[in-house]
Order: C-alpha cells, then sequence, then structure tokens
C-alpha cells in the first residue's frame, strides 16, 4: 500500500474518526469511521489495523505504521 497519499493518508483517516472517544477500541473506530461516512478505503485501512486499546490519535497512528 503507497502511504500518503489519497484516502489512505494517516492524515485522511483521523478525519473520519472524528467524535472517537479515547481510551477506544478497534471497533470504535470503525464505528466511527462509518458515522462520519468514511469512503471504501478507509475503512479499509482501518479494518487492518491491529486488534488493540487505543489511548488517542497517536496510538492509531502507531497502528497504521503497522500495516504491512
Amino acid at each position: 500500500m503507497t502511504r500518503g497519499i489519497g484516502g489512505n493518508s494517516p492524515a485522511n483517516v483521523q478525519k473520519y474518526l472524528s467524535g472517537v472517544d479515547y481510551p477506544a477500541e478497534k471497533q470504535d473506530l470503525i464505528e466511527a469511521a462509518r458515522r462520519n461516512d468514511a469512503p471504501d478505503e478507509v475503512m479499509q485501512t482501518i479494518r487492518k489495523l491491529p486488534e488493540d486499546n487505543y489511548g488517542g490519535p497517536q496510538d492509531v497512528m502507531k497502528g497504521y505504521g503497522d500495516i504491512d
């Protein structure tokens, strides 16, 4: 996956996580992205995140960096 281009950029992913109450689990991120009408490519990226408990946006970005 090419990083930083189109819908898969970290900033674009964060845009669709607006309203998440941290700490949050991966499922919370998926639900927030769905509520925020995230496009399919962003939803796919969020689904690839490690199953984890995310303390804040910085933890989401760390998980994003771990995606193959």
